[in-house]
């Protein structure tokens, strides 16, 4: 049972990492494709995290997992964020006119 439960988070982690990779290729502007790499990224690098705890039991390499989980959902977001404020006050003007233009 607790093999297939390994297997569920191991999979659906590498699902969301491709779902991501496939995001950054598809999207036309950088905002889209941060916004998919940082959710599927986030996600898919918490569930196959969370399947190495599981495969580890309760040691200290799990407690380390687990810091390295708490680590990356501090990260990833404030990092998106930074190249998205980045890439807005690149080209300040051109999403002046989308907003104006209500394209959003």
């Amino acid at each position: 049972m607790k093999l297939f439960f390994i297997m569920i988070f191991m999979l659906s982690g590498l699902f969301f990492f491709g779902v991501g990779t496939l995001g950054l290729f598809r999207f036309k502007d950088v905002l889209s494709r941060a916004h998919s790499a940082a959710k599927c990224d986030t996600l898919g690098a918490f569930l196959c995290t969370s399947s190495l705890m599981m495969v580890s039991g309760f040691h200290f390499a799990s407690m380390k997992l687990l810091l390295i989980i708490i680590f990356l959902w501090l990260t990833n977001p404030t990092a998106t964020h930074l190249i998205a404020k980045a890439e807005v006050k690149r080209n300040k003007k051109q999403y002046d006119e989308v907003i104006m233009n209500g394209d959003i």
